[in-house]
């Protein structure tokens, strides 16, 4: 055998190796946890049946388009090189949707099952119920008492310092007090879009009538960009720590060491799920959410903020058994795992129309929200200090109470290198913004 055709067998051997090599790697490769062929399959097949009008107008329909979407356009948003800063994931499963529905990308069988699973079988109810209950009976109650009591003060200034800020930029561009409490302070301040905005929309709704969607569009905008703005604050924080040691706690929020660390969160239980208990615990969320309905009835108040209160008074008095928090926690755990992304999804496709949503933004507006984040983050640098706590790191802390809930507070703590203050950052998540959506929607109740 000749040289030359040994060698040209071996650059064929080397570059058919090279290929089988691409090709596994490419098969290797994951959309969320499916391998990309299987992905490709499953959205092949949910695109087929939708183009030949065969999509199940049912629950099943919905999930299989929003769960398709939500799972590629999540992990495209979490890729991408600037918007994964600011909880890429989460905006793009929200906004995407909307401008292709905008563009009449959908057909009406796909619209008609999101339709179906979203709004007909109030699968967005659900969501959000489990979503709050969970995320509430999940919380150490020593966090939520004493957390609570520690970050009050500069919690409390921060909001107070938003709302003076907010209200008088918002003067100075012609927005009037009312819209600019209700629908860009308390938005910026609710916690995030499944504990904060979705029900805002069912309160306003409830409240001043029409339905949640239209309102899901107006406050959306404000809470995206306040996350945004939050980021950029935590980064800029974190680069005065460098320059001025005395103000830095590297990541510590408290002086006093022993303190601090009673607020450290404990590693769970790595055990086995027990699906009983889980199951249990969907059962528990599903009565919070009617008994936030029959309160209303007694109170007045919108059975979502009312189903909040009554989680947080349960947790606190110890009502349930802790394997039954436990299992709420759970099942909130895989709610807010899986099924996030592929609520904004829907949320996008229904309940954000564009044309709104671009209505709403102006100079002005985003002023508005850069004076409501960097005031509140600015009380939370001073009043931390005389609290005897790194101010760097509690206006960081009190910074999230502007953030996109829990997807928020990691871009936010990730943005200053900080994520050991995920348990305080939860409380002026959490807390803060249960309080934002119970306060705004009494004060919508008496003012409307």
């Amino acid at each position: 055998m000749n040289k030359p055709y040994e060698q040209s067998l071996k650059v064929s051997s080397l570059a058919g190796s090279g290929l089988r090599n691409r090709l596994n790697s490419l098969c290797a490769y994951e959309i969320g946890v499916i391998p990309l062929p299987i992905f490709l399959g499953i959205a092949f097949i949910v695109f087929l049946s939708a183009h030949l009008g065969l999509l199940p107008k049912n629950m099943i329909g919905g999930l299989a388009v929003i769960m398709t979407m939500g799972v590629f356009f999540g992990q495209v948003g979490q890729r991408l090189p600037i918007l994964k800063e600011f909880g890429g994931g989460a905006i793009l499963c929200l906004m995407l949707p909307s401008v292709l529905v905008f563009f009449g990308f959908f057909g009406a069988p796909t619209i008609d099952a999101t339709k179906m699973l979203m709004k007909d079988a109030n699968f967005l109810y659900f969501v959000i119920a489990s979503l709050v209950v969970g995320s509430i009976l999940g919380m150490s109650r020593f966090t939520l008492v004493q957390g609570m009591i520690r970050m009050f003060v500069p919690l409390l200034a921060g909001t107070f310092a938003a709302l003076a800020a907010g209200l008088l930029v918002g003067e100075l561009f012609g927005y009037t007090f009312h819209h600019t409490f209700f629908y860009i302070i308390v938005p910026i301040l609710g916690g995030g879009i499944g504990e904060g905005i979705l029900p805002l929309s069912l309160a306003y709704s409830a409240i001043l009538g029409g339905s949640p969607d239209q309102y899901v569009a107006q406050l959306v905008p404000a809470a995206v960009v306040g996350n945004i703005i939050a980021i950029i604050c935590s980064g800029v924080l974190a680069r005065i720590a460098l320059k001025r040691p005395s103000l830095n706690g590297e990541g510590t929020l408290i002086r006093a060491k022993d303190e601090n660390d009673k607020f450290q969160v404990k590693e769970e239980d790595k055990g086995p799920v027990d699906f009983r208990l889980m199951g249990a615990g969907v059962l528990l969320i599903c009565a919070f959410f009617v008994l936030g309905g029959l309160l209303e009835k007694v109170v007045g108040i919108p059975g979502p903020v009312m189903m909040i209160l009554a989680a947080v008074a349960f947790k606190y008095i110890r009502v349930l058994p802790e394997r039954l928090e436990k299992g709420a926690h759970t099942f909130y755990k895989l709610v807010s795992s899986a099924f996030i992304w592929p609520v904004m999804i829907g949320l996008g496709m229904l309940y954000v129309p564009l044309d709104s949503v671009v209505k709403v933004f102006s100079v002005g507006y985003v002023v508005v929200c850069l004076a409501v984040v960097v005031s509140m983050t600015a009380a939370g640098f001073l009043v931390g200090n005389l609290m005897k706590m790194y101010p760097i790191e509690a206006a960081i802390v009190t910074c999230c109470h502007s953030g996109l809930g829990g997807t928020g507070d990691v871009a936010i703590l990730s943005a200053a290198n900080r994520m050991q203050l995920m348990p305080f950052a939860q409380i002026s998540t959490r807390i803060g913004g249960a309080a934002t959506v119970i306060i705004a929607t009494i004060l919508l109740k008496v003012f409307s």
